[in-house]
C-alpha cells in the first residue's frame, strides 16, 4: 500500500514538473508563435516541391530545403515588399476620399437629387425602415474609411517595422528550412507525446495539412487570380485605386458567400448611376464569369474534397480571425475551426458512448 502511495506521489510530482516545464516552454516561444505557425503552414504547402527535389539522388535534403526556401523567398518576400508601399499609398488615398466633400457631392447628386431614395423608401415602409441621404452618405463614408484604415494599418505596420518584419520573415524561413528536413520526426514526436491513439493524432494532423493546403494553395491561388483580373479590369476602365481594389478582391475571395461581389456589385451600380450602362453590364458579366469560373471550376480541381467544412463556418471563422489576429486571421481562423470540428468528430466516434455510459443513471421510482 505504501509503495503504491509512493508511486502515486512520484507520478503527481512528475506531472506537475512536466506541466510547469510545458508552460515555461510555451511562454518562451510565445513571441514566435505566429512565425512558427505561419512557417508550418507554408512548409506544408511547399513540401511537394521539397519532395520533388529530394527525389533526385544527387540533391541532399539540406540542399533541397535551401532551394525550397529560396523559392519561397522570391514568391512571398519580393511581392510583399513591392506591394506594401503601393498598398499603403492607395489605402491612404481611400481614407482621404472617404473624408472628402467629393464623395458627399457624388452621393447627393446620384442618390438624393434623382429621388432614388423616394422610390426605395416606400418599399421599406413595411419593415419600418427609412433611408435618408445623410445616413447613406455617412454609411458609405464609414465603410470606405474602415476598409482603408484596415489595409493602411496592415501595410504601415510592415513598413514602419521594417527591421522586425525582416527578422520575422527570415526566422520563418529558418523554421521552414528545418521543418522540411525534420518535419516527419517532429510529427512523430508529437504523436508519441500525445495521449490520444495514433490514428486520432494522424487524423488531426492530416486535417491541419489539408486545411493549410486549401488556404495557401487553393484559396491563395484563386484569390490571386480574382484579384489580379479584377484589378486589371478596374485599371483598363480608368477607375481609381485599381491596385488597392485588386488587393481587396484577393482578400475577399477567401470569404464564401460574399467574395469579390462585395466590390463588383457596388461598382456595377456606380457605373450605372454615372451613365456608363455598357460598362456596368460588362462588369456584371465579367464578375459572374470570373467568380463562377474560379469558385465552381478551378477551386474544386485545386482543393478537391479534402476539406469538408460548412460555408457558414468558414465565413465566420475568417471574419473572427481577421478581427482577432488581423490579416493572418485568414489562416488562423480556419485552422482553429478545423481543430474544433476534427476533435468534435473524434469525440462522436470514440468518446461519446464512453461519456454517456459513465454518467450515473437516474433512480427509477
Amino acid at each position: 500500500m505504501e509503495d503504491r502511495t509512493s508511486q502515486n506521489m512520484i507520478l503527481w510530482f512528475f506531472l506537475a514538473c512536466f506541466l510547469i516545464s510545458m508552460s515555461l516552454m510555451g511562454w518562451l516561444l510565445s513571441p514566435f508563435i505566429s512565425t512558427i505557425v505561419l512557417g508550418a503552414v507554408v512548409a506544408g504547402a511547399f513540401h511537394p516541391v521539397y519532395r520533388l527535389l529530394t527525389a533526385h539522388e544527387k540533391i541532399r535534403p539540406g540542399v533541397a530545403s535551401l532551394l525550397t526556401c529560396l523559392l519561397i523567398f522570391f514568391i512571398l518576400f519580393v511581392p510583399i515588399v513591392f506591394f506594401v508601399g503601393v498598398l499603403a499609398q492607395e489605402a491612404f488615398e481611400l481614407i482621404q476620399l472617404a473624408k472628402s466633400p467629393a464623395l458627399s457631392s457624388f452621393i447627393n447628386t446620384h442618390f438624393t437629387n434623382i429621388a432614388l431614395l423616394d422610390r426605395i423608401n416606400p418599399l421599406l415602409d413595411s419593415f419600418d425602415i427609412a433611408i435618408t441621404g445623410e445616413e447613406l452618405n455617412k454609411t458609405i463614408s464609414d465603410i470606405g474609411r474602415a476598409v482603408g484604415l484596415f489595409l493602411y494599418d496592415q501595410a504601415r505596420s510592415i513598413a514602419t517595422n521594417t527591421l522586425s518584419f525582416l527578422a520575422s520573415f527570415f526566422l520563418m524561413l529558418l523554421v521552414i528550412f528545418f521543418l522540411l528536413i525534420d518535419g516527419p520526426k517532429l510529427v512523430q514526436f508529437l504523436i508519441d507525446l500525445s495521449p490520444l491513439p495514433d490514428d486520432q493524432d494522424a487524423q488531426l494532423i492530416g486535417k491541419f495539412n489539408d486545411m493549410a493546403g486549401a488556404i495557401l494553395v487553393g484559396n491563395g491561388l484563386c484569390g490571386a487570380i480574382q484579384g489580379i483580373a479584377g484589378g486589371a479590369i478596374f485599371w483598363l476602365f480608368g477607375l481609381q485605386s485599381a491596385f488597392l481594389w485588386g488587393v481587396i478582391m484577393s482578400l475577399l475571395a477567401f470569404l464564401p458567400i460574399i467574395g469579390i461581389g462585395a466590390v463588383f456589385i457596388p461598382t456595377v451600380i456606380f457605373l450605372f448611376l454615372k451613365g456608363r450602362v455598357g460598362a456596368s453590364i460588362f462588369f456584371l458579366v465579367f464578375y459572374l464569369l470570373l467568380s463562377g469560373g474560379v469558385e465552381y471550376l478551378l477551386k474544386p480541381r485545386v482543393v478537391g474534397k479534402r476539406v469538408q467544412m460548412h460555408t457558414l463556418v468558414v465565413f465566420l471563422s475568417i471574419i473572427g480571425g481577421l478581427k482577432i489576429f488581423g490579416i493572418l486571421g485568414i489562416i488562423y481562423g480556419p485552422l482553429i475551426a478545423t481543430a474544433f470540428l476534427t476533435l468534435t468528430n473524434i469525440y462522436h466516434t470514440s468518446y461519446q458512448t464512453f461519456v454517456e455510459h459513465s454518467q450515473p443513471k437516474p433512480d427509477r421510482p
